[in-house]
């Protein structure tokens, strides 16, 4: 059971009636949206003892859903106030009544900001931290804002890096245009969409969006689709009471199983109505799923873009997605689980194999998206539900045994990888199979991260022309945890290297990331920073510069 309300914290439960559910039963996400902006801003008004208005609701990630009859509870508390404005993270907890069974529905972080009366000065008091996890998510508000105020400026760098992205299923047989998907409606506002200001609730704005989103989505995937999560609300301007809404939705592209949709809010008073020159006040990106009606997920359809405004739409989806993927770590707070397997001589040979299936079937799954394309380089990702995985992709004029030899030798990491320290051989198991201890540099402040890593090669087979190096943590009792260090963990990582001709080749570099090695790629997933791209470019150059100098020995 959830404990009692909390210090500063606002608590609104609700039972789900027929007028709050979908055609399928569920509650609906416009609803949802609605009480959580209401119960959020009741929470920043707390805090600021004045009224509050909605700026930006993002990272609402929706995990389970609710159904006609079941008690949710919604949790709003406020994370850190800054000069005028607060971040207040909202949680849900849906209850079935009958077996009392509670999970977590959906987490959200909203931006308020204070309006006071007249002229009056805001400087809004910090909030009183009083547990570890709210000193946790007090300096992680600090940098998700900085993600916010920097989206702009990332996204529009993301966007130039475009035209040079190619994406080869664009030209697929059986793909979908987007133009059937275009939704338009419209909403009168009237007293109870409104505050006592005379301001239109942002969640009911936001649920009137999520109306026409849904609608968009339905046309694509002839099925049920239900909103799994919103990239970003961001209210531009005020509307109030007498304005007309007009919404405006299309699918900008599909990813698998998901599908984007934005749209886009335009107020009008009366005369603005008759002259036709309405107010931009809202924009809002939705991210869709779907089920069939045996309740199976749906793949929907490759978009192929037609018109300019279609690749502007399809690319913008592209780079959102890339910055949606790198802004999880800085959602919240993860504990770190251990996954490390305990090494067993006696079963070293079966570690070294399933070390290598792993790698070889995080390569082969379906659900890679590139996401930016470079000279010699191409950075995909797979995001599925328990994690994110990165690809990246390199060309290289070197042989493939070669490349293989180098890289296979992490004691030369380091000479490339600006991420890695030191590598050490700890356990020469085999002639293909080495234990390695491994110290990273500082990231984001913290303590220099250590690993202690199985590293397994194999030679092509006869039918086969890969090279792989594969990689897992494992623990040893000889190598424990040590106070200097933030002990971390590899699920599965490696490269795998296949010969273009005798002289080159492509080597392809995978890791499922852990919550410990996510912030190494949080920042390049999400187009803030460069530091894949980097270590790419310098493992090519060193690789290359091995490759011609022991060319250059064969001829002398």
């Amino acid at each position: 059971m959830e404990p009692a309300v909390l210090p500063g914290e606002v608590l609104m439960s609700q039972a789900i009636q027929p007028a709050h559910a979908d055609s399928r039963g569920e509650l609906s996400a416009g609803q949802l949206l609605k009480w959580m902006d209401t119960t959020a801003c009741l929470a920043a008004e707390k805090h600021a003892g004045m009224s509050c208005v909605t700026a930006s609701l993002d990272d609402v990630l929706f995990e389970d859903t609710a159904r006609i009859g079941h008690i949710i509870t919604i949790r709003a508390k406020v994370t850190r106030a800054f000069s005028t404005s607060m971040e207040i993270s909202i949680k849900v907890i849906v209850q079935d009544k009958f077996t009392g069974t509670e999970k977590l529905l959906c987490v959200a972080f909203s931006t308020f900001v204070a309006k006071p009366v007249g002229k009056e000065k805001v400087l809004l008091k910090p909030v009183v931290l009083q547990t570890e996890q709210e000193r946790v998510e007090h300096d992680l508000a600090s940098e998700r804002r900085k993600v916010r105020l920097q989206h702009e400026n990332t996204f529009n760098s993301i966007m130039k890096e475009s035209g040079r992205l190619h994406d080869p299923v664009c030209n697929e047989e059986g793909t979908a245009t987007t133009k059937a998907t275009s939704v338009q409606s419209i909403e009168l506002v009237l007293p109870p969409h409104a505050n006592h200001h005379g301001n239109t609730f942002g969640g009911q704005i936001m649920a009137w969006m999520e109306t026409v989103a849904t609608i968009s989505a339905s046309r694509l995937c002839h099925g049920h689709p239900f909103l799994k999560s919103v990239d970003m609300f961001k209210f531009r301007g005020p509307s109030t009471v007498g304005d007309r809404l007009v919404f405006s939705a299309i699918v900008n592209n599909t990813f698998q199983n998901s599908v984007e949709v934005g749209v886009r809010v335009e107020a009008f008073d009366c005369q603005e109505w008759a002259e036709g020159r309405g107010r931009h006040i809202n924009s809002a990106f939705l991210i869709y799923n779907a089920v069939d009606d045996q309740e199976e997920l749906i793949t929907f359809p490759r978009i192929q873009p037609i018109s300019k405004d279609d690749f502007r739409r399809y690319q913008g989806a592209i780079a959102r997605r890339r910055i949606r993927l790198g802004r999880k770590y800085v959602i919240s707070h993860k504990t770190e689980v251990t996954l490390s397997t305990p090494w067993d001589t006696s079963k070293k040979g079966s570690l070294s194999n399933t070390n290598v299936e792993a790698l070889r079937n995080l390569a082969s799954k379906s659900g890679w998206e590139i996401t930016t394309t470079l000279d010699k380089i191409k950075i995909y990702t797979m995001e599925e539900q328990d994690g994110i995985s990165v690809k990246v992709e390199k060309y290289v004029s070197s042989p493939a045994h070669t490349a293989f030899h180098l890289l296979s030798d992490f004691t030369k990491r380091p000479l490339w990888d600006p991420h890695y320290i030191s590598c050490e051989v700890i356990d020469q198991v085999s002639e293909d199979d080495q234990i390695y201890y491994i110290t990273c540099s500082v990231v984001n402040g913290d303590k220099p991260k250590d690993f202690v890593v199985l590293v397994s090669r194999r030679k092509p087979l006869k039918d086969d022309n890969t090279y792989i190096v594969a990689v897992k943590s494992v623990t040893l009792p000889s190598v424990p945890p040590s106070p200097q260090h933030t002990r971390s963990e590899v699920i599965c990582a490696g490269f795998l290297i296949q010969a273009v001709d005798s002289s080159s080749c492509t080597v392809a570099y995978l890791n499922q990331m852990s919550d410990s090695v996510l912030p190494f790629f949080a920042g390049n997933i999400g187009g803030w920073s460069k530091s894949i791209e980097e270590a790419a470019a310098s493992c090519i150059k060193f690789v290359e510069n091995a490759a011609a100098h022991d060319g250059l020995k064969s001829v002398l």
